[in-house]
């Protein structure tokens, strides 16, 4: 007789952990159509077309978001800033004493 196993295999169960949660979103039919189309260009399923869509699309936002982009002028005055702080207001001396005192 032989055994046979009910637990899933380790690379179900980290397909079925990252797959877990759901989306849904209601679109036009010619919006559908134009996902499945370009689904159907790169020999793809339409869900799957649209996960890794939005996937890259929320990280480029993030990306966007997260770099900060100078002109030649403006990273000049950003690294003269770093390398050259001003002196500490009165109001900052102030506030940072009071830090200090409430907070160490």
């Amino acid at each position: 007789m032989s055994k046979t196993s009910t637990k899933p295999s380790p690379k179900t169960a980290r397909r079925t952990l990252r797959k877990s949660a759901r989306l849904e979103a209601r679109v036009s039919l010619e919006e559908k159509e134009l996902f499945a189309r370009a689904a159907a260009l790169q020999g793809r399923g339409l869900t799957d077309f649209l996960v890794s869509s939005a996937q890259a699309a929320a990280v480029q936002v993030i990306r966007d978001y997260a770099l900060i982009e100078l002109d030649a002028k403006d990273q000049q005055r950003f690294a003269q800033i770093l390398n050259e702080p001003p002196a500490a207001s009165q109001r900052l001396r102030a506030a940072a004493k009071h830090y200090r005192q409430h907070h160490e």
